[in-house]
């Protein structure tokens, strides 16, 4: 389950790089998560975080009573170690994917919106050239023209401070990402530790039995 749990983490982390540069990948990435938002993908992603955040509040669960065990008797026995430290790991896999699902999502839905501003930006200078180029006849022409044209302006200012701060969400959606990415390093750091403590704590057991067996048999002998 770690393993599914942490490829799932990097997959994530990759498709959020890919969506902040603008490459041919970001436009592939955009056309998949499109078509994974359209039928039956929605459901199925919802019924997946659904089983994700039961997961989740399993492992919490799970540690929470390891705790209050421990509070009990005085202490964590080696074996309840090793069962807290999986049950933490897990739980924070598991909270990251999340995490990182939400932002892919916001990403995606910022990169189609500003998309949309850019086009819609086209075809509002596209008919400001137009009316310039056309400008002719009488006064009167000419003012309803230039009435027009600045309401055009307005509205490309409009769209320009619409497009300045999606960029701006964009560059703390990056930001976030960075952090996140610093935290999934030193979640590996972790990872690699609490793999050698858990191997540790096998061997100690290892020893511990060792030991009681050979008390054993020496009492039946």
């Amino acid at each position: 389950m770690i393993r599914i749990l942490f490829t799932l983490l990097m997959a994530e982390v990759g498709v959020v790089i890919v969506l902040l540069f603008k490459t041919p990948l970001r436009k592939l990435a955009v056309m998949g998560l499109d078509r994974l938002k359209r039928g039956r993908g929605p459901v199925m992603l919802k019924t997946v975080a659904g089983t994700i955040l039961i997961m989740l509040s399993s492992s919490i669960y799970g540690m929470a009573r390891i705790k209050n065990r421990s509070t009990e008797i005085g202490g964590l026995n080696p074996t309840e170690q090793v069962l807290m430290s999986f049950h933490i790991l897990e739980a924070s896999l598991m909270g990251y994917s999340l995490l990182l699902a939400l932002i892919i999502d916001r990403l995606h839905h910022y990169i189609r919106e500003l998309r949309g501003l850019r086009k819609s930006m086209e075809a509002v200078m596209k008919q400001n050239r137009a009316l310039e180029e056309a400008k002719s006849g009488g006064s009167d022409e000419i003012n309803t023209r230039d009435k027009e044209i600045a309401k055009l302006n307005e509205q490309i200012q409009q769209l320009k401070t619409e497009n300045e701060k999606k960029l701006k969400e964009l560059k703390a959606a990056e930001a976030n990402t960075t952090a996140l990415r610093k935290q999934s390093e030193g979640f590996l750091i972790e990872y690699d530790r609490l793999l050698e403590d858990n191997q540790n704590l096998r061997n100690q057991l290892h020893s511990i039995d060792l030991t009681l067996s050979h008390s054993d048999s020496k009492k039946h002998s």
